[in-house]
């Protein structure tokens, strides 16, 4: 969708129509004051010191495992939610789902993607982020975490949360041991499943990669 080709018509001359097309005007401006959503995060989390980490699908592709997202997903701060929410509001995002751990934007367009936050504590998020590795999207520069936190941070999840997340951070951990040569026999992979995960998914994992 060519947001600089849109028209915006107004639904009626009536003063609330008016005022929902004024409102829609101010999203569309806000977003194309940035070439993207990655601009638009990435210039307003270093204005306003927000530190996040960038996860999920972006976070797998970096680490040469080939896997399509369809949305934007950051390890964040949980003390830094109101002026995530000042950031991506006036860019018309909907604040969807507002959890102890987890926060969810939904894309106002189409051409524009959901952006998740998963919350950690100050240190935590620290650590990961210092151990991290930098990545450019879209020109702008990010932060994943190193492969050891990521893997991690999907084990943690599946010991949560497994019926949820095993179709997704499952093969995501499967993928990036085989792509990126990890020793799953080390004491070092398995202290982690150990740590973040059970028993049981270490189990799975080396039951998963013997059959690869």
């Amino acid at each position: 969708m060519d947001v600089a080709n849109n028209q915006i018509q107004p639904y009626n001359n009536s003063d609330e129509s008016d005022e929902l097309s004024c409102q829609a005007e101010r999203v569309i401006d806000k977003v194309m004051e940035y070439t993207d959503i990655f601009h638009l995060l990435s210039t307003d989390f270093k204005n306003k010191s927000i530190f996040c980490a960038l996860i999920g699908g972006f976070a797998v592709n970096y680490y040469k495992v080939t896997r399509q997202t369809a949305d934007i997903d950051f390890l964040a701060d949980k003390k830094d939610i109101e002026k995530i929410v000042d950031i991506l509001e006036p860019a018309g995002y909907i604040f969807e789902k507002n959890h102890q751990v987890f926060a969810r934007f939904a894309a106002p367009a189409n051409y524009l993607m959901d952006v998740d936050f998963m919350f950690v504590g100050s240190e935590t998020l620290s650590r990961i982020i210092r151990e991290g590795k930098e990545i450019y999207i879209a020109g702008q520069e990010f932060t994943v975490p190193s492969l050891d936190h990521l893997i991690a941070l999907k084990l943690h999840s599946l010991k949560y949360n497994l019926k949820i997340r095993e179709f997704k951070d499952l093969p995501d951990i499967i993928n990036l041991i085989i792509i990126n040569k990890i020793d799953t026999k080390g004491e070092q992979f398995r202290g982690l499943c150990m740590k973040y995960g059970t028993e049981e998914l270490y189990n799975r994992i080396i039951d998963n990669i013997r059959e690869v």
